[in-house]
């Protein structure tokens, strides 16, 4: 007797911020811009029900995914069984270590349909193993993008841009309705493709300190950076650096962040 069980999506569970996608175009057109090639250590994140997953595998014939959920992991497993060699690491993608994944073999590519509610600290916990990523193509709030791809002295550059300029290189590649998701989401998506820098564009000597003026210059956008990084950066620091203290945050181009964390902290 045939069985329909599989077909049925099993609860949704808010807590991971579930849309499953369900969109066959929008679906193809994903694919088609990760454009994977048998070999390839391809790695998806929130694999879901398999909507990626399955064409994923029909083009690669082996894929790996991380996926926090276990109800849908027996699901996933079966849709994929004949289609390829399915391999699942059931575990929190923010936990997941995937420069040890990725061992002394090729570089992961990495993809996903990311939970909004994430998405940002998982970006950057990606971004730790950095040097195991040749590429990343995620599905994420269209917002989120915007920031990501944002250019100086627009409304949408901020503190992300930045901390992603000197890790990555950001490219916005198309928007997605929430029409293309069960449930429908209720925020329009678009997917990102971010390439990982061989080589930093500007020199960051100190990471920790560029978060930090960072983080401060844009805690207080709306004040001049001589307000915002009162005590992170002093007089002689802007001097140093050649950067007006009277200009905003975001009117500074990453590079020039960087200069400003290259200067002394105020004594």
């Amino acid at each position: 007797m045939q069985r329909h069980e599989a077909r049925v999506p099993p609860p949704r569970r808010k807590r991971f911020g579930q849309h499953f996608l369900h969109d066959p175009a929008v679906i193809a057109r994903i694919v088609a811009a990760i454009d994977p090639r048998p070999g390839e250590r391809l790695v998806e994140i929130g694999p879901g029900l398999g909507a990626l997953t399955l064409p994923l595998l029909d083009r690669a014939g082996r894929l790996e995914v991380v996926e926090l959920d276990r109800d849908v992991i027996p699901r996933l497993a079966e849709r994929a069984r004949g289609r390829g060699e399915l391999v699942i690491h059931e575990a929190d993608a923010l936990d997941f270590d995937f420069a040890a994944l990725a061992g002394a073999g090729p570089p992961l590519r990495l993809c996903g349909n990311l939970p909004y509610n994430i998405s940002t600290p998982l970006l950057f916990h990606l971004l730790e193993a950095q040097a195991a990523i040749r590429d990343m193509h995620f599905m994420l709030q269209r917002e989120v993008v915007a920031r990501m791809a944002a250019s100086p002295s627009s409304k949408a550059y901020g503190r992300l841009t930045v901390m992603l300029a000197v890790r990555c290189r950001v490219e916005r590649l198309f928007e997605v309705g929430p029409g293309a998701f069960r449930p429908p989401p209720r925020v329009d998506s678009a997917v990102v493709r971010l390439v990982p820098h061989a080589t930093a564009p500007f020199p960051v000597a100190d990471p920790g300190r560029f978060a930090a003026v960072v983080a401060a210059a844009f805690g207080q956008r709306r004040k001049t950076l001589r307000n915002a990084l009162d005590g992170v950066v002093g007089p002689a620091g802007f001097a140093a650096a050649g950067i007006d203290p009277g200009r905003r945050a975001e009117t500074l181009e990453p590079r020039e962040f960087a200069r400003l964390a290259a200067t002394p902290a105020p004594l």
